[in-house]
C-alpha cells in the first residue's frame, strides 16, 4: 500500500462531557498492520479520552500544536509542541487536558490481541474490544454524568514528558535525530534529512514495523522489491511526499524503503517496533542483519528455482 495523506483521512468526532476530541486513523489509512498511529485534536479545556491505562499496549504522543496538560497518575505537567510524552504498558494512568487553544498530537501504539484496558473512574475493563463488568453500557457515558477531572497545578515533569529541544541530537552520514528514552516495545525520534540527501540506506524487515509521519520539507519515497519479486516482475516505485503524509512498512512485505529528501530538506516521525527476532535486508549489499544476534552476514543471491526439479 502507498502513502496516505492526513488531508484524505476523515475525522470521526468524540464528544460526552468533558471528553470532546476529532480523531484521524491515519495508521488503519496507511496500511499498518501491529501498530497504529492516530491524529487527535482536542478541544479548548477538554479531554480527549478518560484517564486510562493498558495492560499491554505502550503508546508514545507527540504535540503537534496548541498546549495543555498531560494527566496521570492524579497529577499534571504542562506540555507544548515538539513535546514526546511515552506511556509505557501496565504503568500510569493517563490523559490530556486541552490548554485554550486546544492541544493536537499524534499518537503512536501496539497493538495486543489480549490487551485489557482500565478506566478507573467508571471502573469499566476493556479486553480486547467488549467492556466487562455485567453491564452493556457505555463507560465514557458514565464518565461524562460524573463529576469533572480534578486538576491542580502543575508539577515539574517526569522523566516519561521530554521536549525534542531538550534531547541530544544524533549525527549519522546525512541525518540529524532526536531519540526519545523510556520506551520498551517501540522507538520513536524525530529526525531530519538533509536537502537531496539520502536518510537510512534501502532496507527492509521481517518482524519490525515501521511507520513514518512528513511534518515539514519534502522527500521522495523508493521503494525496492525483493530479488526474487523483482525476477518475478515487481518494479521499483517512487512516491512524493510532503508534510501530513504517513508511511507504514509492516513485517515481512520483501520490499525494500528509503527516503531521499527535497531541495528544502525533510522533516519526520520516525516509529518502529521492536522484536529480537527480526532479520533486516539491505538490497544494495546483500546483507542480512540478525537483530537478536547481533551478526550481520552477506549473501549471494541465487534464484528461488536453480537446483529445483519436478521430481
Amino acid at each position: 500500500m502507498g502513502p496516505a495523506h492526513w488531508d484524505d483521512v476523515e475525522w470521526s468526532r468524540n464528544a460526552k462531557g468533558e471528553l470532546d476530541a476529532e480523531w484521524q486513523f491515519l495508521g488503519r489509512a496507511a496500511g499498518t498492520a501491529g501498530v497504529g498511529v492516530n491524529r487527535v485534536r482536542v478541544a479548548p479545556g477538554k479531554l480527549p479520552t478518560p484517564p486510562h491505562s493498558h495492560g499491554a499496549s505502550e503508546e508514545a504522543y507527540f504535540v503537534l500544536a496548541g498546549s495543555g496538560l498531560a494527566w496521570q497518575d492524579e497529577d499534571v505537567h504542562e506540555v507544548r509542541v515538539g513535546d514526546c510524552v511515552i506511556q509505557v504498558a501496565d504503568h500510569h494512568e493517563h490523559t490530556f487536558v486541552a490548554g485554550p487553544d486546544g492541544l493536537e498530537y499524534l499518537v503512536y501504539g501496539t497493538r495486543h490481541p489480549t490487551e485489557i484496558g482500565w478506566l478507573p473512574r467508571s471502573r469499566a475493563i476493556r479486553i480486547g474490544w467488549p467492556w466487562v463488568e455485567g453491564r452493556d453500557d457505555d463507560p465514557w457515558e458514565v464518565e461524562a454524568t460524573g463529576p469533572a477531572l480534578e486538576v491542580g497545578e502543575p508539577k515539574p515533569r517526569p522523566t516519561n514528558i521530554v521536549n525534542v529541544d531538550e534531547v541530544e541530537l544524533g549525527r549519522d552520514r546525512h541525518q540529524t535525530w532526536a531519540g526519545f528514552d523510556g520506551t520498551e516495545l517501540a522507538g520513536i525520534a524525530w529526525e531530519q534529512i538533509a536537502p537531496g540527501q539520502m536518510g537510512s540506506v534501502p532496507h527492509c524487515h521481517s518482524e519490525e514495523e515501521e511507520i513514518f509521519v512528513i511534518l515539514g520539507g519534502s522527500a521522495t519515497l523508493h521503494l525496492w522489491p525483493s530479488p526474487l519479486r523483482a525476477e518475478r516482475g515487481a518494479e521499483r516505485e517512487e512516491h512524493a511526499l510532503r508534510p501530513g503524509h504517513v508511511v507504514a512498512r509492516p513485517p515481512g512485505t520483501g520490499v525494500s524503503h528509503h527516503f531521499v529528501a527535497g531541495d528544502d530538506g525533510c522533516t519526520m516521525l520516525v516509529y518502529g517496533t521492536r522484536r529480537p527476532n527480526d532479520m533486516c535486508f539491505y538490497p544494495r549489499s546483500n546483507k542480512i542483519s540478525w537483530r537478536g544476534l547481533g551478526v550481520i552476514g552477506r549473501i549471494e543471491h541465487v534464484p528461488y528455482w536453480d537446483g529445483e526439479t519436478d521430481e
